[in-house]
């Protein structure tokens, strides 16, 4: 997730482009992933800022909504049913709530953000819309700003750990990739991203996919003091049996251009990814080894994506800019809890 400035709601020409103009030569839909008929539909454009699509149990869409500018009020949950085509308020206070996902016994986990009084914590949005925390800290210290998340088929929760805005005071030296168990330890998982946002896993579960999107700064006024950005790439990192990952292998390089905030995966492997790109943001599809298969266009800069349930299984959904939306694909997506 990348965050707006906590004061201005303007968006911030590092990471929020607001003058941005697709390259012509990616207007359309590529690959024969995105069928030529395929129209991406808007659900919902009443958002201030979404992110964190998941797929629930009960076949609805769950997604993070942030008040723009920050201040101006409570982080929400929200919910979308296909069935109603309807959207309500799930929590009307996630403590910053951001990356979210269903374990396999359909319970809502989420990563909370740090700004303004944000949880700052991995967490369980309960049924009743409260907020359960799970935990906080490592080695005593709080988390930076917990951004993403992916959980596996034996329930290992992969979280990222960057640091975008705001004025808290950082208690850990690193940005990491963390991973909490089952039976409650908590454990790095690699410190070899600078600054890991999007994160995701093979339908095999023996590849972890984590995007590294250092934007180069953590504090609140990038408006004031623009940073340098530094590396933006899409990395992959096996997984051994016992959870553990091996080295990265850097599987895309964006060079100059903005990279991933989030992703997911199909059950063929393809990586699909937010890209917020100057040069053609939207959802991009790369091959498990790196290549790029399509494009698909959004309306403003995408944050994450997923794919729908049973008869929505073909369906990925889309948060971008403050909406919602929506496209039929030819591929089945992964759920990587449910394995």
């Amino acid at each position: 997730m990348f965050h707006r400035s906590i004061t201005t709601a303007v968006l911030l020409t590092i990471f929020f482009f607001s003058a941005a103009v697709q390259d012509p030569a990616l207007a359309e839909p590529t690959s024969d992933i995105v069928p030529e008929s395929a129209k991406l539909e808007t659900l919902w454009e009443e958002g201030g800022f979404t992110e964190g699509a998941a797929s629930g149990p009960d076949g609805c869409i769950y997604f993070s909504d942030f008040a723009q500018p920050f201040e101006s009020g409570p982080a929400r949950i929200m919910k979308f049913d296909p069935a109603s085509g309807k959207i309500s308020v799930h929590c009307p206070d996630s403590g910053m709530g951001n990356g979210l996902m269903f374990t396999r016994d359909g319970r809502l986990i989420g990563c909370c953000a740090s700004p303004l009084g944000g949880h700052r914590a991995l967490v369980e949005f309960l049924p009743s819309g409260k907020v359960k925390p799970l935990i906080s800290k490592f080695k005593g210290n709080r988390f930076n700003s917990p951004n993403d998340l992916v959980i596996d088929s034996v329930g290992r929760i992969y979280f990222t750990d960057p640091k975008y805005v705001g004025p808290e005071k950082l208690e850990l030296t690193s940005f990491d990739v963390y991973r909490y168990d089952p039976d409650k330890t908590i454990r790095v998982a690699t410190a070899q991203i600078t600054k890991p946002n999007g994160i995701g896993l093979a339908p095999d579960g023996k590849t972890l996919y984590v995007a590294e999107t250092d934007n180069g700064s953590a504090t609140a006024d990038l408006d004031k003091t623009p940073a340098k950005k530094g590396r933006m790439t899409l990395n992959a990192f096996s997984v051994n049996s016992d959870g553990s990952l091996g080295d990265k292998k850097v599987l895309h390089n964006f060079q100059a251009q903005t990279g991933i905030d989030g992703m997911t995966l199909d059950v063929q492997g393809h990586i699909y990814t937010a890209v917020r790109s100057e040069d053609g943001f939207g959802i991009v599809v790369f091959s498990k080894g790196g290549n790029r298969l399509a494009h698909i266009p959004t309306p403003e800069l995408p944050t994450n994506c997923v794919f729908g349930r049973g008869k929505q299984s073909k369906i990925l959904y889309i948060t971008a800019g403050g909406g919602l939306y929506r496209i039929r694909l030819t591929i089945d997506g992964h759920h990587p809890a449910l394995r």
